[in-house]
């Protein structure tokens, strides 16, 4: 097992310094699911929903999420993301929304963090947005699906 990289000699958390890595297209997409009751997912997707179109709103908020990651979680970069995508795939025979994230830049270091953190906000919000009618939703499943870019290459999730 490789050595952790967020930790010094001396055992103490520090930021990696990205300083001669060189830059190269990256890209991580992400997922998630959130669980409800089969009459909240038929209200969003008939669009009538009190607070009006959740999708819309919790997408919005997962991009935001992705370009506040840095802020969010202490030892990631700042990040110049060049694309954040935020989708909704309802699957309402298991009552539930798949929520899917890709984040993309040129860079020095990956965007693993950045599509999770999507994923992660936009499903609390639409948590938020729907807990007064099924305050019993459940996030599950939150996982980077595959990266590509860097000294690793390219990755998929269940390759290994």
């Amino acid at each position: 097992m490789s050595q952790l990289s967020h930790i010094n000699r001396k055992g103490e958390a520090e930021m990696v310094d990205v300083t001669d890595k060189a830059v190269t297209k990256r890209q991580a997409m992400a997922e998630g699911y959130i669980s409800m009751n089969s009459k909240t997912l038929d209200m969003i997707l008939a669009g009538e929903h009190a607070k009006g179109d959740v999708f819309s709103v919790s997408r919005i908020a997962g991009i935001q999420a992705a370009k506040q990651c840095a802020n969010i979680i202490p030892l990631c970069h700042p990040l110049m993301l060049s694309k954040i995508q935020v989708d909704f795939e309802p699957q309402p025979g298991q009552n539930r929304v798949r929520i899917v994230s890709l984040c993309r830049l040129a860079g020095q270091t990956g965007v693993e963090m950045e599509a999770l953190t999507a994923v992660s906000v936009a499903a609390l919000t639409l948590f938020d947005m729907c807990k007064a009618v099924d305050p019993g939703m459940c996030i599950d499943g939150i996982r980077v699906l595959e990266k590509q870019g860097g000294k690793s290459g390219h990755w998929q999730y269940g390759e290994g």
